[in-house]
């Protein structure tokens, strides 16, 4: 990168821009990038070159760039200040257009950051030279950072997305799972697809929610998303293994309560005695399944302290939910379950 062309450097722009890759992007055009040392981009007058690749205003934004990174390399901070001040004015009228987007604020952080540090340093040029009023860069500066603010300020669609992520954690708190699925579905496929750690951190509350309304994700969406910590609570619940699960929640007790979603998962336990309990029945095979075969399959999940009362307990809190249909039979010590879709899907129980 210190070493490219500017063609080179012209067409990594272009297409950081037509993929809408805003951090690339934002690298391309912020001075903590090592590619503002290089020679062959500290141009005097780039307009022609960036014309020819780039489309209006991204060919003025880039053009800037490049005149303020030659200002730089000739310690003339305030020629680069009215660079910087350039490309973040064809920034912005880039970014309005963009509406239902948001993919640019990487760029925005960017040029507004060495806005900022030119406006000080071109400040500490004039004063030393004894021109200007004090504070007269600074002030400027700060008029182009409040239409930066303002157009953010507007645009509604970006704010929705926040929104609708603190609504859905707050709903899920609640135990309101339903909208809390609703609220951060929407939050996690409105995000936009270059902002991974916003995604991740969505579904970290999305993934406990659908879990608990019976939709399980999958390992190719735990290893894109780098949260594998889920992969063997999915698996338990799945399975009905409640020993895996005892195991997972246990291993990974650090990561889930630091995102405060421990006792959500521990909710799963009910889910899990859900699928573990049909797996009796249909080892049984029959609509009337004796109490004491509950019992077995919790002992085999070395669930040593449970006896045939809160057996009971938790075959009535499933009846319920809704998850078994069906009866206990305390005379005969045994669950009368339907003889249609006894254990009725999970997505179907509201």
């Amino acid at each position: 990168m210190a070493h490219i062309t500017i063609n080179q450097y012209l067409q990594q722009v272009y297409e950081a821009i037509d993929s809408h890759d805003g951090n690339f992007c934002a690298e391309l055009l912020s001075f903590k990038h090592p590619h503002v040392a290089n020679p062959r981009l500290q141009l005097a007058s780039p307009e022609e070159k960036c014309q020819q690749l780039l489309e209006p205003p991204y060919d003025e934004m880039v053009a800037a760039h490049l005149r303020c990174t030659y200002a730089v390399a000739n310690h003339d901070f305030v020629e680069a200040y009215k660079f910087q001040t350039l490309v973040v004015q064809s920034f912005l009228r880039a970014f309005q257009s963009h509406k239902e987007e948001n993919w640019a604020l990487p760029v925005m952080f960017a040029v507004t950051l060495d806005l900022r540090i030119f406006a000080n340093n071109a400040e500490q040029q004039l004063q030393k030279k004894s021109k200007g009023q004090p504070g007269e860069m600074l002030e400027k500066a700060a008029e182009q950072l409040m239409s930066c603010f303002r157009v953010c300020a507007s645009d509604n669609p970006a704010q929705k997305v926040t929104y609708k992520y603190y609504v859905g954690r707050k709903a899920m708190f609640d135990s309101d799972f339903k909208p809390a699925e609703e609220f951060l579905s929407y939050a996690f496929h409105h995000c936009h697809r270059s902002s991974q750690k916003n995604k991740r951190m969505i579904l970290i509350y999305l993934l406990p929610v659908k879990m608990l309304l019976g939709h399980m994700p999958t390992h190719q969406l735990l290893r894109k998303y780098d949260l594998m910590q889920f992969a063997d609570v999915t698996k338990a619940v799945s399975e009905g293994n409640l020993l895996l699960l005892n195991e997972a929640l246990s291993k990974h007790e650090t990561f889930f309560i630091r995102c405060g979603i421990f006792l959500i998962l521990e909710k799963l336990k009910i889910i899990t005695y859900r699928n573990l309990f049909k797996k009796v029945y249909l080892l049984l095979r029959t609509h009337q399944l004796p109490l004491d075969a509950f019992l077995v399959s919790l002992r085999m999940m070395q669930v040593e302290d449970v006896d045939i009362d809160e057996v009971q307990c938790i075959l009535a809190n499933l009846i319920y939910m809704g998850h078994i249909k069906g009866y206990i039979s305390h005379q005969h010590q045994k669950l009368v379950v339907s003889k249609q879709n006894p254990f009725p899907p999970l997505s179907s129980i509201s």
